[in-house]
Formats: structure tokens, sequence, C-alpha cells
């Protein structure tokens, strides 16, 4: 625990801000509650960026920087100087979004932790943003205080929370902190349109927060922290949110309805010292006691090297698969179900592609981009269409994976997929490896395999590999897309296929096959 401590608690950058705020109390006498903005940036910012962020000598030296312009913006008059520290800070805060931006692509939908990190940083440049308005007088069409008070609001409840609930996830994972997580990532922005525009979808994302806080707050209560220490301070930090939320709710319907009166004056003097001094400062220390590490797995799987534009020659392949067995337990299967994965090319197939309603304008625009790629070019009526196609070899060396084929399927001559399937073991179990060649890039399906009730169910959802995924150069991003076949036999030697995909969560595409052997 000392160690912890003495690095992110008792280390140059921290001393360095605590000297500085400390100056700053003793020097700024008219306008005291300036502060709260102030030590955010002089000490919680940083001390937090301490605890989630691999400091180069580059970050220290933009860091120290940053935090000199914010204590000299204090006392500078001159309006050049004003421009050129608050510029400074922005360029800081730039930095520490780009940071999350970059985390977020090397890992993508992955884990609602990281995820909330990577938020929390980004949304810190918009707080700069707002901070650099407020120091310049640019006109926000709101007052200079209003100004300053989204400032504030992007570095407390749209920075410090969403990365004390990242931290939080690396110790905690639950079905309800799955909702929590973008319920508090989308509450900054959907609050700060609410404030500008409509002030009743200030009070309705305000609810939506306030539901996600006790959830939060009951999490809390019963997660096994690192320490006792760690636990109270992480409570108290999360309670002072469940009251001075109410406050907001109160301060919304004022703004919406004109009834319950609280004024700002009130709000920044018991909203915004609680938030910094029990929410801010109680949490900062209560991570910096034992900093939770993070439980990210890396993706170690073989992807294909291969990108779009591919002319498909080779040698005919006769399946998708050299054996079902290495997947998956054959023994409870149809005989059809596996001889058509093993013999592909003996079979033929229609198709009724069936997209979304919702998702439909969509899938128009898409239309245009994938007729030109030749791939993902689905149809967009729902009329059963025949499906021809071939499977080739392809080269290993060119792909870069074990035995890789290519089943190129058609309707009429204009290519609809191009899917390269491989396969990779991890932990013993074995994958089907598929990428679609895109320009510059590839999307690769994950699946697992299993049996079910004498059907065979492929799907990308579950814990490690299985996914979908975008490979372009050194970054593979998984996407918020999840797909479902389910393959069983109708009748002796038929088989349909179910292919359900979903985008966040949400169905929006299915595909039925009928399959049939060629006469």
């Amino acid at each position: 625990m000392k160690v912890h401590l003495l690095r992110s608690l008792v280390n140059p950058i921290t001393l360095a801000g605590v000297v500085l705020f400390t100056i700053s109390c003793v020097l700024v006498t008219d306008q005291p509650h300036m502060l709260m903005l102030t030590a955010a940036q002089l000490i919680l910012v940083p001390v937090v960026l301490l605890q989630i962020i691999e400091f180069s000598r580059l970050n220290r030296v933009v860091t120290w920087i940053a935090m000199l312009s914010v204590f000299l913006l204090q006392f500078v008059s001159w309006s050049g100087g004003k421009l050129l520290l608050s510029i400074i800070y922005v360029g800081f805060t730039l930095l520490i979004a780009s940071n999350g931006l970059k985390r977020f692509f090397r890992r993508g939908f992955t884990n609602w932790a990281e995820i909330s990190i990577d938020v929390g940083l980004m949304y810190l440049f918009i707080g700069g943003l707002w901070f650099f308005a407020y120091i310049n007088g640019v006109d926000t069409g709101f007052g200079p205080l209003i100004t300053w008070l989204t400032a504030i609001h992007f570095h407390y409840s749209a920075f410090l929370l969403p990365v004390s609930l990242g931290l939080f996830g690396r110790i905690h994972e639950s079905p309800m902190y799955r909702w929590i997580v973008p319920a508090i990532l989308a509450g900054p922005m959907l609050v700060a349109i609410g404030i500008t525009f409509w002030p009743i979808l200030e009070v309705l994302s305000v609810l939506v927060y306030i539901v996600a806080i006790y959830s939060l707050i009951g999490l809390s209560f019963r997660t096994r922290f690192a320490s006792r220490l760690q636990a109270f301070l992480i409570r108290i930090s999360y309670s002072a949110l469940g009251v001075t939320i109410l406050f907001s709710m109160l301060y919304a319907l004022n703004s919406a309805f004109g009834f319950l009166y609280v004024s700002i004056g009130f709000m920044l003097l018991f909203h915004g010292l609680v938030n910094c001094i029990l929410f801010g400062l109680a949490g900062v220390i209560g991570w910096g006691v034992s900093p939770p590490s993070s439980r990210q797995e890396t993706c170690t799987f073989p992807v294909s090297r291969i990108k779009g534009g591919v002319q498909w020659t080779g040698k005919k392949h006769p399946g998708l698969v050299d054996d079902l067995k290495d997947f998956v337990d054959v023994d409870s299967l149809p005989h059809s179900i596996v001889h058509f994965y093993e013999h592909t090319e003996e079979y033929q197939l229609t198709a009724s592609v069936k997209w979304a309603s919702w998702f439909k304008p969509m899938a128009w625009c898409f239309k245009l981009i994938s007729a030109r790629m030749q791939q993902l070019n689905l149809p967009l009526s729902s009329k059963s269409t025949v499906m021809t196609g071939e499977i080739l070899q392809v080269d290993p060396d060119l792909d870069g994976r074990e035995q890789p084929r290519v089943w190129v399927r058609k309707v009429d001559q204009s290519t609809v997929f191009a899917a390269i399937y491989s396969r990779h073991e991890t932990d013993g179990r074995t994958f089907m490896n598929i990428a679609l060649p895109l320009p510059y890039s590839s999307m690769v399906g994950i699946l697992q395999l299993k049996e079910f009730n004498g059907s065979l169910i492929l799907t990308s959802e579950g814990k490690g590999d299985p996914g979908v995924y975008l490979a372009a150069g050194d970054i593979l991003f998984k996407l918020p897309l999840s797909e479902h076949f389910l393959i069983q036999e109708t009748s002796q030697g038929s088989l349909a296929a179910s292919h359900n995909m979903k985008i966040f969560g949400m169905h929006f595409l299915n595909i039925e096959y009928m399959i049939y052997p060629r006469v």
C-alpha cells in the first residue's frame, strides 16, 4: 500500500500541484469558488492520470507546463498572455484525449471498465475547450459563470467520474455494471445538450443519472476492495455524488418548470464543495491507496494479412473445414451437418435477407459502398435468392494463418461474400477464424462452435477470443457486433441455417438459408 501511495500521491507532480494550489488559495481571494476548478486541474487530474497512464518524459514535461499555465492564469491580465497559457492547457487536454482514443482503438468494444476510462480521458478535452472559452471571453451563448460551470462539469462529472467508474470496473463485474457505464458516460453530454437547447432533456438525463449513481453506490457496498481504507473512501466518494445529484435534479427542475428554486450560489457552495472534497479528493486518494490493474486480455490469435481488392485464384477445396470434430463434438450432430462443412462444394444455397426496419436506411446507404467493394454485398430485398459459389485454396504464406481457403458466394454475377476460413487454437479449444477482406483492412469473425439438441451453433459471443473485429495494420479493434448461426437438419440431407446479427445488442439483420445437396 505504501508503494502505491508514494507513486500516486507523493511524487514531484502531485507535490508541485499541492504547492501551486496552496499558493493560489492564499493569493486568490476575490473569487474563491473558482478554486474548485483549479483544484481539479492542479491536483485531482494529474493524480488520476498517474494511476492509469504510463508517464513518459514528454508526458511529464507537458503536465508540468500545463499545471504552471493554470497557476499563472489566475494572475495574468494581459489578453495575449491569457490566450497563450489557455492554449497550453487545451493542448494538454488534447494530448490526454488522444491517449484515450489510442487506448480505445487498440482494444475496441471489449471491456466496459476500460471504455469508461477511455471516454473520461476524451471528455477532458471538452472541459479544456470550455475553460479556454471562459478565460478568453469567447461567446458561447451563455454568461461567463455558466461557461465556467460547464468547464468544471467536464472535469468532475465527465472526467473524474468515468475514470473512477472504470477503476471500479477493474475489481467488479456484473450485468448491472454494464448498464451503469453507458448511462453515466452519456450523462455529461445529455446534460450539456439539455442545458443548451431543451431543459426537459436535462431533467430526463439527470433522472437516468440518479438511477445509475444510486445503483453504483449499491454495488460499491457489495464489492470487496483492496483495503478497508480504500473501501471507506470510495464509498464516501460515490455516496457524496448520491447527495449532490439530488440538488442537480432540483436545479434542472427549476430550469425546466420554474419551481423548487435552487440558486447557482447554493449550487456553488454546497454542490461544488461536496463534489470537490468528498467526491473528488476522497475518490482520488481512495484509488491511490491501491490502484487496480487492468484485467484486459490481449488477443493473440492469428489474423489474415490479406486486404481488399484480391482476385481469387487457386485450386478448388471441398469444404470449409477438413474435420468438423476438431471444433465440436460431432457424435450428437446429424451426418448432413458434418458433411456440409467438410464437403461444402456439394451443396447449393438459397438465401432470404431480412433487414430490421430501423436499420434499412443505413443498409441502403451501405449498399452503394458494398456493391463497389464486392464484399458484404447483401441484397436489400427479402426475396429468396439462389447463391452460387466456390471454395478455393489460399496461399498460407500470403494469408499468414493455418490452411486458409476462401468461400466466394455470389448472387447472379455479383459477389456477396468473400470469406477466408481458417482456424486457431486457444487454451485447448479450436475456433473458426474467418476474415472478410476490406479496403486496407479486414473484418475478422472468431466463432466458437457447440452442439445443441442436434443442431450446430456458431457464435461470436463469449469470453476470450470470440468476437467480430476490424484489423488494420497493427490495430485489432473489437466491433460492437455479434453474430449467431443456428444450423439444423430439416429433412434427410437438407439443412436450414439462420444467421442473426446485432449491433450494440440490437438486432439488425437476419439471413435465412436453405441448403440442399447439388443434383
